[in-house]
């Protein structure tokens, strides 16, 4: 989670600091990751709005492309005593105090899941999701009773509430069941014990308390209390746990995701909401990030082999230094920064110029420029590239990223290295294709091949030849389909963004983003196209030096944040089940 503080990221003049800036820096690195959560702001509860009424823009000024960032009207469901009184024992003490035990009971179970698990059923490691699965049907007795929960292999969980109308597509809830590791060595250096689930008056710690148990838990607390206040839903509701999501999700979502495209096909489900970005504060105003789309991702794995020998004759340059200069040539070639048309950081920057009001003027004269017909397309981005001066996160929005994060050779002091091997990992800009990094590598290493006399096989299959340079594909995934979010639509995105209002003011400004990294969602493409990464809450302890230690020593989360993920969850459902979409 964050370490910064709630400060505007927008300069207020051209003369911006590098500490405003790296508040935004370490703002944007969460939101890569896909893993903010919100805590904040007051929620407003009150009678139902029309839909598709529009506010006119706060901060409006010359800009010639007003009206782009149009806002949703909060969007409150239809009146309901039961229902309305349910929402209002969540402020309770009762409720809290509730919460916080099923939360804290979630984190003791130590689900962790490893790179190098064997198969399910003989990896006697996959048992720990036994044990929470038998935690989850004590804990919530209703869901237990009333919902028909199906387990896809082995531990993947599906819970369904069916609705009344079969015609209505579903709704659908993810989150991952397992969590990181914890490293043995590091365990005495955690304030409180990372399988304690402690609460000290505030916070929750252990691990998976962000990460996201308390995605889990709320939205397990959002459907039992629903089925206790006697919500009959007209849509079916649909919960999907995985449990390798920091594994890659090979095991658990992919399979979650093929049971669930037979039972509802292409495009069966009407939305989707994961674990992702959540509340930013950007150029003087609050935003919530749904995460529309995520950028692509491919491993390049890099070998050089050359003769081995011993090492008193060397020859003059061993596979170990060849590898490293192709590894300096990666470096110095970094891949072109530039905001596609089907970026949404795009829609960000817009919203931004509309309504924000330390929105940089720079930006929005070249925002303005961008938005012209482009006459030359080899001319430089310079909204992107002034854009990307923010952080290096924000430039990673608009870059295909590289980074050598494994490297391996040699097996003695004194014999030449026969084999030395990279791995290359890229996350691929919208614009761009794996077949983009494919030839930027080639094209690198070509020159190099030839000066050491070595054969270059590139992406040809062939990865064991003597004397040669290897480039051989990994694990790829192309960028993900990006999420309709047009402005007055009756669709998902609306819905999403009526119900942030609703619960947390007409301040907050919804607004379209990428993500750099990768969640479960990414099996489950075929299912929707409207899928949102989205941690629903504000925590204002994430912009303190403590922030929320995600995935290492004295990961917690602060209960104010998890109280308002069941609060927004709820809202959700109901405008969801209330809406007439497109």
């Amino acid at each position: 989670m964050e370490k910064s503080s709630p400060s505007a990221i927008g300069p207020r003049d051209e003369q911006s600091t590098t500490a405003r800036r790296s508040v935004w820096l370490r703002y944007l690195l969460l939101i890569s990751i896909g893993l903010l959560a919100f805590n904040g702001l007051s929620p407003h509860y009150g009678p139902a709005h029309v839909f598709g009424v529009r506010p006119r823009p706060e901060h409006g000024d010359s800009w010639s492309h007003k009206n782009q960032c149009q806002q949703a009207p909060a969007l409150f469901p239809t009146a309901d005593d039961h229902l309305d009184r349910m929402f209002e024992y969540f402020s309770s003490a009762a409720f809290k105090n509730a919460s916080i035990l099923r939360l804290s009971g979630a984190v003791q179970v130590q689900t962790e899941s490893f790179d190098d698990l064997g198969a399910i059923g003989v990896d006697e490691r996959w048992n720990v999701f036994f044990a929470f699965r038998d935690y989850l049907k004590n804990t919530f007795p209703n869901i237990d009773n009333d919902l028909k929960l199906e387990t896809v292999n082995t531990h993947g969980l599906v819970y369904t509430w069916q609705g009344s109308e079969l015609d209505l597509k579903p709704l659908l809830f993810m989150a991952h069941q397992d969590v990181v590791p914890v490293e043995k060595e590091t365990i005495d250096k955690w304030t409180f014990p990372p399988w304690s689930g402690h609460f000290d008056g505030e916070r929750i710690w252990g691990r998976g308390s962000t990460d996201c148990k308390n995605t889990l838990i709320a939205l397990m607390e959002t459907v039992e209390h629903l089925l206790e206040a006697g919500f009959k839903p007209k849509r079916t509701i649909v919960l999907s746990f995985g449990f390798d999501e920091e594994c890659g999700g090979n095991q658990g979502a992919s399979h979650l995701a093929s049971f669930l495209h037979e039972r509802y096909g292409d495009d069966g489900v009407a939305a989707i909401i994961d674990e992702g970005a959540g509340y930013i504060e950007a150029f003087g105003r609050g935003f919530a990030v749904p995460g529309v789309t995520e950028k692509g991702y491919t491993d390049v794995e890099v070998s050089v082999r050359t003769p081995g020998g011993h090492s008193s004759i060397p020859t003059d340059h061993t596979s170990i230094g060849i590898l490293s200069e192709i590894i300096t040539a990666l470096e110095s070639k970094q891949y072109k920064t530039f905001l596609d048309d089907a970026n949404p950081f795009l829609e960000f920057l817009s919203c931004g110029a509309e309504h924000a009001p330390e929105f940089p003027k720079k930006l929005k004269k070249l925002l303005r420029d961008h938005s012209q017909p482009k006459t030359c397309k080899g001319k430089p981005d310079y909204l992107a590239i002034e854009a990307a001066k923010i952080s290096q996160e924000a430039k990673y929005l608009m870059q295909t990223s590289q980074a050598v994060d494994l490297i391996k050779g040699g097996a003695k002091v004194n014999a030449l290295p026969e084999v030395a091997t990279a791995v290359v990992n890229h996350r691929i800009n919208i614009g761009e294709q794996p077949d983009t990094v494919y030839h930027h590598m080639s094209h690198l290493v070509r020159p190099i091949a030839a000066k050491y006399n070595l054969t270059l096989h590139a992406f040809d299959g062939q990865s064991d030849a003597p004397r040669s340079i290897s480039l051989r594909a990994g694990q790829t995934l192309a960028t993900a389909p990006v999420t309709p979010s047009t402005p007055g639509a009756a669709i998902p995105y609306t819905i999403l963004a009526g119900t942030v209002r609703a619960m947390f003011g007409d301040d907050v400004i919804t607004a379209p983003m990428m993500m750099t990294g990768n969640t479960d969602t990414r099996h489950y493409w075929a299912l929707t196209q409207h899928i949102f990464r989205f941690a629903p809450g504000f925590i204002q302890e994430a912009e303190t030096e403590m922030g929320s230690k995600i995935h290492t020593v004295d990961e917690h989360v602060a209960v104010e944040n998890h109280f308002k993920h069941v609060k927004w969850y709820t809202l959700f459902v109901r405008n969801m089940d209330d809406a007439k979409l497109e």
